[in-house]
């Protein structure tokens, strides 16, 4: 199996999307009466060639959470813009695959609030890209935070960088 395909979990370790999303089930049926969010936002380091990492959190509200992550990398990428939209690509499309294995599990997904966290905010170079980047995922049909709510890209992948 393809490294730059497994996600990595600091308690059980390596895991397929598919396990990952088991996992995310598991979670949730241990307390089925609780709201849940599932969150995925992405970050990135470098230029020409980038280091992007991405993180899959599922919290549990008020109550704690689990979190998994992936590293890839992406060669040509130049340019602020070209980052930014690599890592909001990237967590489109795990949050829609996610979706389609939850398909299933409507009953599960129906305690879930399913956002991408993008590391974009008000306060730096991307502010001017809030509004295109933030249509384009509610576009997907998909919940949208940025900087300061963003904390899966911010935080949570931005630490396996």
């Amino acid at each position: 199996m393809r490294s730059d395909l497994i996600y990595h979990n600091p308690t059980i370790g390596r895991l397929t999307l598919n396990e990952v999303v088991k996992e995310i089930i598991k979670f949730i049926n241990e307390d089925i009466n609780k709201k849940y969010q599932i969150i995925v936002g992405s970050d990135s380091e470098g230029q020409g060639k980038i280091e992007l990492v991405n993180a899959i959190v599922v919290h549990r509200l008020g109550r704690g959470g689990r979190y998994f992550w992936r590293k890839i990398y992406k060669e040509k990428i130049y340019t602020l813009r070209e980052k930014i939209y690599e890592e909001v690509n990237f967590s489109i499309s795990v949050a829609l695959e996610i979706l389609k294995f939850f398909e299933k599990y409507k009953e599960t997904l129906a305690k879930c609030e399913v956002e991408v966290h993008v590391d974009i905010g008000e306060g730096g170079e991307t502010k001017e890209m809030i509004k295109e980047i933030v249509g384009m995922v509610k576009g997907y049909g998909l919940e949208v935070k940025t900087k300061p709510e963003a904390y899966a890209a911010t935080k949570v992948a931005d630490h396996h960088l």
